[in-house]
């Protein structure tokens, strides 16, 4: 029986897991999301 790690690897692997992976590095380089994603984590932090 195949881990969840196995399955996360081998879908990375495939044209589709590779497809995912560009998608989520172009959001990651736009500059509002990268503000979004401050927001969202500031909130956290200042919980503590």
């Amino acid at each position: 029986m195949a881990t969840i790690i196995d399955r996360v690897r081998a879908y990375l692997g495939s044209p589709q897991g590779k497809e995912a992976v560009e998608k989520a590095k172009r959001m990651a380089n736009d500059p509002q999301n990268q503000q979004k994603a401050k927001r969202f984590l500031s909130r956290f932090r200042s919980h503590r």
